[in-house]
Order: C-alpha cells, then structure tokens, then sequence
C-alpha cells in the first residue's frame, strides 16, 4: 500500500529525528495491526523538495552576504557571485538563482556561508546558530573552525562522552566518541548545568568524533599511541 502523508519534525536526537505524522481522513488501523511490528509499520520516506526558498531563508543568505562585505570591503552581489561559483564547484550544484531555488539549496547555501564565516572568523550581526539551517553540518563546522557552537568565538574541545577515570585522553582512541566545540565561558556553563539541561538550553547535541576532526585537534585514534 502506497500512502501519501506529511510530517513535521518532533525532535533530533544524536540518534536521529523524531517525526510526527497525521494521516488526515485515514483509518490505518488495520493495517498497523496487519503489517506492523510493535506498533512501527515499515515503509519509506520521500522528502519532496519541490518549494522555494523561504523568505526567511533568503533573508539568512543577505544577512551573511552583508556581514561578509562588511569584512571585506567588497560589494555584497560580487560576494554573492564568488562565493556562489565556489559554492557550486564544491558541491556540484547546477546554477541557481536566490529568487527561486528549491528550499534544499538555500539551506546547503546558508551552511556553505556559515562555514566560509566560521573559517575566516567573519564577524557576523547574529549568532551563527541562529541563522543555520542544517544543525549537524554547523556543530561539525563549529569543530573543525574551534569557534563555539552557542556563540561562535574561539573554542576548545569539549568531550560530551566523558572519559572514564583512569583513562588517558591522549592514548584512548577517540574516533567516534561525541565532542562539541565550546568556549571557556560555554564550557564552564555545561559542567554547571550538566549535558542534558546544556543541550536542552542551547539545542546543540554531540558529534561523532572522525578523522578529520581528530586531526584539527591532535587527538588519538590509534590504540596506546600519544601524540608527540
């Protein structure tokens, strides 16, 4: 059976997003009970990306344009059109225009731009985590750039996966271990409030530590192996 549905997004979790679905004018009760397994019917998801971007997006993309040619003196349409080119080269994405490109472009293009500010320390009108579309690709920007998530200045590493007493930071293998990028304020306030609360607060959760950044801040991943 072939359902058509729509759903809105309940929560994201480190494990993943939480959906919440009505099937408006449909009994599925049956069928629940029929197909499913502990109450969860298997089936697929299609995400149909067929609006435009949002005014509130395309406000998101001017607003960084603006805050980067107040930082390089250049005119904001010729910062457009660079980082746009750049934009495109990097992701293989066709031409697009910001009057009507589809939802799924704007908000890659709004991540590019936080991250392109995160790298070169552009500073920005707003907190990055305001404007981002894509929490998972800013917390990892936030990491590999060392600017805090909450507030975007310089940051350390913060193991939201706590290291056991007794065990080394500098010989455990860190790959896959969940980090954040906070800074010394922000890092002060977690081990006040505790993981939990900090995330609740702020919404930002733990990425999984990979290679790349192992290598920004030094960090094993080799069993009994200290970096020099």
């Amino acid at each position: 059976m072939y359902t058509e549905i729509q759903a809105k997004i309940h929560k994201e979790t480190p494990q993943g997003t939480w959906l919440v679905v009505l099937a408006e004018g449909l009994s599925l009760t049956d069928q629940l009970r029929r197909y499913s397994e502990n109450g969860i019917m298997p089936g697929e998801i299609r995400l149909d990306d067929g609006r435009t971007i949002s005014a509130k997006q395309r406000k998101k993309v001017w607003a960084m344009l603006t805050d980067i040619s107040l930082w390089n003196g250049d005119y904001k349409d010729d910062n457009h059109a660079e980082l746009k080119e750049i934009f495109k080269s990097e992701t293989g994405t066709d031409d697009f225009s910001l009057s009507n490109c589809s939802i799924t472009t704007a908000r890659e293009y709004i991540s590019f731009l936080i991250d392109f500010a995160l790298k070169w320390d552009v500073p920005l009108n707003d907190t990055p985590i305001n404007r981002t579309e894509d929490i998972g690709k800013y917390l990892y920007s936030c990491l590999m750039h060392k600017r805090c998530c909450v507030c975007g200045k310089d940051a350390e590493l913060h193991h939201v996966d706590v290291v056991g007493i007794g065990n080394n930071r500098n010989i455990i293998n860190h790959i896959g271990l969940e980090v954040m990028a906070l800074c010394r304020e922000h890092h002060t306030e977690v081990g006040m409030l505790g993981q939990t609360e900090f995330n609740e607060k702020w919404h930002v959760y733990g990425i999984k530590a990979d290679k790349e950044i192992c290598k920004v801040y030094r960090l094993n991943i080799k069993e009994d192996v200290v970096y020099g």
